[in-house]
């Protein structure tokens, strides 16, 4: 047990650190580092809870799709960041009071919560069909694929315009850069892919 406060309360202050390194970063490059330490450690807290199955989400999911993804669009577009944080003082007591709502509702509801669990003896309700010999990543593969599979494929749909869009994004046409075009290079012959010129002596071709 004093193991386990141990890492708990160290990857907590590093998931916080983390967090206020994404919001404070000037570099957005460095916000997307930040913010992929701030997955891994909520990831080990996780896996801390018994949640396994969310754990692997954050690092297969975010880490490993949104936040790179995310990471090589910022990258590749080239966004006026410096126009961007022009506004970024008048909306400062919107945003604060925006934060300060969220976090009431957060404590309101961990709160919450906590009561009920406590008045009910701390049980927590199961997938159907799970019984006690089945992991989380099985009880909610059973649920996600039977009741929730048409939300599911819904979902992977969503992904897979989401990552179209992001490389139509970043997908850019430069001016006078030569491109490799594929039925060009398998329709070519011998009569497109050379030409005979007669030289004479002190000569040369022109281009």
């Amino acid at each position: 047990m004093a193991l386990q406060a141990i890492a708990f309360y160290l990857m907590a202050a590093v998931t916080v650190a983390a967090g206020f390194g994404v919001v404070s970063a000037r570099n957005p490059v460095h916000s997307v580092l930040w913010l992929i330490l701030a997955f891994f450690s909520a990831a080990g807290l996780f896996v801390l809870m018994g949640a396994e199955f969310l754990a692997m989400l954050l690092v297969v999911v975010y880490v490993g799709a949104v936040a790179v993804l995310f990471l090589f669009v910022v990258m590749m577009l080239d966004v006026d960041f410096t126009a961007l944080r022009q506004g970024f003082a008048r909306y400062m007591p919107l945003g604060l009071l925006i934060a300060g709502i969220l976090a009431v509702e957060m404590v309101v509801v961990s709160s919450t919560v906590a009561t009920q669990g406590a008045a009910k003896g701390g049980d927590v309700p199961m997938a159907s069909g799970a019984g006690a010999d089945v992991t989380n990543a099985e009880a909610i593969g059973r649920v996600l694929y039977t009741d929730y599979v048409y939300f599911f494929q819904a979902a992977g749909l969503v992904l897979l315009v989401a990552m179209i869009g992001a490389i139509v994004l970043t997908l850019r046409h430069k001016p006078g850069v030569k491109r490799q075009v594929i039925a060009d290079q398998v329709l070519r012959s011998p009569k497109t892919g050379m030409r005979v010129v007669s030289l004479k002596p002190g000569e040369g071709v022109e281009q």
